[in-house]
């Protein structure tokens, strides 16, 4: 009996990091040549499984697509509560805050470039689903942001944390090239003193 639960767990285990390997391959190919441009088959090769094998994990290749930006945004939501509640006061949950994005994005500009580009191609209800999330993960820095604005309305607030996210998504892509141990060392200060001043400035020196 517990020989039959070993293997059972070994295989569970098996299965998982495959599934985690073909969303890790699906990131990188969407990302260098879009959703409509690679095949099942594509994926299987790049995560080291024949293309029909892929349909022991997901139905097909929009399913892939769906959970690769429903998982990241799930992430992003849980990591956002849990930074904000870990805080100390609503200046250190900003400070993590922005800390936890620009860690996400530059150590995923695969995926932001895929959700850019093919969020389209999701089914609707996927796409109901990953804004969903995304509208939880920016009201869970606009109630941080609150706190620290206190006279500022909700609109401006959603604005400030929008923008900060556009700051720091992009610069992956703009630093890309250059390699990404070095955008991971030279761009995250840069990105965290920018995003920090962008968010607190004061609404009178804003407008």
């Amino acid at each position: 009996m517990e020989a039959t639960r070993v293997a059972a767990t070994q295989r569970s285990q098996a299965k998982e990091v495959r599934r985690l390997a073909l969303l890790s391959a699906a990131a990188g190919l969407f990302a260098e040549n879009g959703f409509t441009r690679v095949s099942l088959e594509d994926l299987g090769a790049a995560a080291g499984v024949s293309g029909p094998a892929v349909y022991r994990h997901f139905p097909g290749k929009q399913a892939v697509l769906g959970e690769l930006l429903l998982s990241v945004s799930r992430d992003l939501l849980d990591g956002g509560h849990r930074v904000a509640a870990e805080a100390a006061d609503p200046r250190e949950a900003l400070l993590g805050l922005v800390r936890f994005h620009v860690d996400f994005a530059l150590t995923n500009p695969d995926v932001i470039r895929v959700q850019d580009r093919d969020f389209s191609s999701l089914t609707d209800a996927d796409q109901a689903e990953v804004r969903s999330l995304q509208r939880g993960y920016v009201e869970t820095w606009v109630a941080v942001l609150g706190q620290i604005h206190t006279t500022t309305d909700v609109a401006n607030l959603r604005v400030r944390a929008h923008a900060a996210f556009g700051l720091i998504n992009s610069t992956p892509h703009s630093v890309r090239h250059h390699g990404r141990k070095i955008a991971m060392k030279s761009a995250r200060p840069i990105l965290e003193q920018m995003a920090l001043a962008a968010l607190t400035v004061e609404e009178d020196l804003a407008s």
